[in-house]
């Protein structure tokens, strides 16, 4: 379940007809509480409660989750200040294996929790919206929700005192229990909580071990590796008592990084997550951070500290023994900063989404791969005549880190691409960098291009150049045929969808091929599709966005209606259209048959036509001016549903004919759907 990092805004009703389909449209019912901590803080209790088999998503997205993260938005007054941000158990957590993703969720019931420290002794409400996704198999459906919580018979104190003790417990992001809360109903714990906890342990482990490996790529530099030698022989001379330098000397190395892990995690903590997936300033200035160091291991330009920086650590090495070897590691780390830093970057941004400990935890094995060898070697010096000389092999290390990070640039540069709708790198342009770079490494590897601070070192004599060179041309001999539609499964996830795809040639062979006659595209408009500039329907299909433009072609045509409710981060709406919608006869009953209304209900970029703006009000009362939220309106009012995916056939004038039908990959059934809400159509027009 891989997440297009857009939020999800949705409006539920406040009531619906209890026979309507017999389907629930509000899995999730919300109970709110306000718990008085002191004189001055509150605690502000968010309690879900979720219909058997759904599922509420969490505010932390898993790696690659598509489903939309909850999301709390408190209205600003200056009556009150957020203490932290608000904190949640563990969820718990699920790997599709279809997506390539983790999803983070609750089941039964989970309490969110926010402190407040409260500026005003009168009476007043904090009140907000909360939103996020909530999902049964096979389909899923938005939450939105207006909360206020009344404060009162509270006495604000001018100290700040309260707000520090509780910062630091809110700090990782976990639940917080107080006293008066231990009076009141408990979170249902969840069944398989110590498999949860298990599965979290291996994802650190799996986080940790990469980071010790980026160390050790890291001492391979041509600004650390060198160094080994020097200073081995500087402890090795003094015996014994050099080998507890070096031990001290290793210790310090490891101090410093994690220090600059635990600032990270002080800064951003586990919220930075949230922030990669929601917005596209992070992204592009991630990407262009990679661009500049990647560009700079090529050789183009160096990036160094300060020189007085490392000047002054320089002279402090001989300041006394301990604090000495302190800064002769600050020296070692102050040096390396234009080679390491890319690599421990990449590190520390992996550590995106997760808890607070989890930068702490990266810097800690990152700095373990770089300190740990150079410890190793002062303590058994002889161990260094194996080591390999230092040559041209560890520049060409540094050129093969830059082209990755060039292809982690355009990843981080594809996030806002498709969640603000730029189609800036659609999926074959981003496809042709990719082919690009990686044959130019390829041709890099076999010595036919240099770069700056290559020397002539014989690529012809090694081995290892060239059957890595094998290796990068077979990647970019794979990734072509994805120029033509190939779906690429190896590196789906990080690539644009399917849908930004100008020219899939893999479709078209089999439409032609097919058994049926004519093939969705053969459709001709009656009239042009409002928001086609924005929207499209995958695999070439033809029809409309606007709901109420389909049923006036309708009319016209003398066509039943498809309802498709979908999403953008609809997981399952994927999978039903790479499983039924291939289909060529599928394809021919949407061009022939029945005319098509694709319906996004998560869209918040499309605004309305200015003449229809405020014509509809959403439950809350607030008119409705998007796109998304004139469709959930139609869903959830017109025809009682409220999730993704959703399909109806109905007449011109919207009644159904047939459905809802959600989740259904069986080609045959599907087809049924579509067969009897046509005949229906036929039989009443007879």
């Amino acid at each position: 379940m891989k997440n297009i990092r857009i939020l999800l805004t949705t409006c539920l009703l406040a009531c619906l007809s209890f026979f309507a389909f017999a389907q629930s449209v509000t899995p999730v019912k919300w109970a709110y509480k306000t718990v008085k901590v002191n004189d001055s803080v509150a605690e502000l209790q968010f309690t879900a409660n979720i219909e058997p088999n759904w599922h509420l998503y969490s505010q932390k997205p898993g790696q690659g989750q598509i489903e939309l993260p909850l999301v709390f938005n408190f209205t600003k007054s200056p009556k009150y200040e957020r203490i932290g941000k608000v904190a949640e158990p563990t969820p718990q957590s699920d790997y599709d294996d279809i997506m390539d993703a983790h999803s983070n969720f609750y089941t039964k019931q989970v309490t969110f929790k926010q402190r407040v420290k409260v500026k005003d002794d009168q009476p007043f409400t904090v009140q907000g919206k909360l939103e996020g996704q909530a999902c049964i198999e096979g389909r899923c459906t938005p939450i939105e929700e207006k909360f206020s919580f009344d404060l009162k018979d509270f006495h604000p104190v001018m100290s700040s005192v309260a707000e520090e003790n509780t910062e630091t417990e809110n700090a990782d992001n976990e639940a917080v229990e107080s006293d008066a809360d231990m009076q009141t109903a408990q979170i249902a714990p969840a069944a398989d909580e110590p498999a949860e906890k298990a599965e979290e342990e291996e994802s650190l482990l799996m986080y940790f071990l990469g980071a010790v490996l980026g160390g050790l790529v890291g001492l391979l530099m041509p600004c650390v590796f060198p160094m080994i030698p020097m200073t081995v022989s500087y402890f090795s001379k003094d015996g014994n008592t050099g080998k507890r330098n070096a031990m001290l000397y290793g210790l310090f190395i490891i101090l410093i990084f994690v220090v600059f892990g635990l600032v990270l995690s002080l800064i951003f903590g586990a919220d930075l997550g949230n922030v990669l997936s929601t917005h596209w300033i992070p992204n592009i200035l991630f990407a262009i951070i990679f661009f500049i160091f990647a560009l700079s291991l090529l050789g183009y330009f160096e990036i160094t500290l300060p020189s007085s920086w490392v000047n002054g650590s320089a002279k402090r090495q001989n300041a006394g023994s301990v604090a000495g070897i302190f800064f002769m590691a600050l020296t070692l780390v102050l040096v390396s900063f234009s080679c390491t830093l890319p690599i421990a970057g990449a590190v520390a941004l992996n550590a995106a989404g997760g808890s607070f400990l989890k930068p702490v935890i990266g810097m800690l094995g990152f700095s373990l791969g770089i300190a740990v060898p150079f410890t190793l070697f002062a303590l058994f010096p002889n161990m260094l005549k194996k080591l390999p000389k230092s040559g041209g092999w560890m520049n060409t290390l540094k050129v093969v880190l830059a082209f990755v990070e060039l292809a982690f640039a355009l990843k981080f540069i594809n996030v806002p691409d498709q969640t603000y709708h730029w189609r800036i790198l659609d999926r074959e342009v981003y496809l042709s960098l990719w082919i690009v770079l990686f044959s130019l490494l390829g041709f890099y590897l076999l010595g036919k291009i240099k770069f700056p601070h290559d020397d002539d070192y014989p690529v012809q004599k090694s081995w290892f150049r060239f059957l890595l060179s094998v290796a990068v041309f077979s990647f970019v001999v794979y990734m072509i045929p994805g120029l033509f539609g190939a779906p690429l499964k190896a590196i789906s996830g990080w690539l644009p969808p399917m849908t930004t795809q100008d020219f899939d040639i893999s479709n078209i062979v089999r439409t032609e091929s097919g058994s049926g006659g004519a093939t969705a595209s053969t459709y001709q408009w009656t009239e042009d599709p409002m928001y086609a500039d924005k929207l499209e329907i995958p695999f070439g299909i033809k029809g409309y966005f606007d709901y109420d433009q389909a049923l006036r072609v309708a009319k016209k045509e003398g066509k039943p209606v498809f309802l498709d409710f979908t999403g953008h981060g609809c997981t399952n709406c994927r999978n039903v259209e790479n499983a039924v919608w291939i289909d060529p006869e599928v394809r021919r009953i949407f061009a022939e048959e029945v005319i098509v209304c694709t319906m996004y209900a998560d869209d918040k970029v499309i605004p309305l036509p200015d003449e229809e703006k405020g014509k509809l009000t959403d439950a809350n009362g607030d008119p409705i001016t998007m796109l998304g939220a004139k469709n959930r309106h139609i869903e959830q009012t017109k025809y009682h549903e409220n999730s993704q995916p959703c399909y109806f056939v109905v007449d011109p004038d919207g009644n159904i004919l047939s459905g809802p039908t959600y989740y259904e990959r069986d080609k045959d059934k599907y087809i049924a759907f579509l067969r009897k809400g046509i005949d229906a159509y036929k039989g009443n027009k007879e």
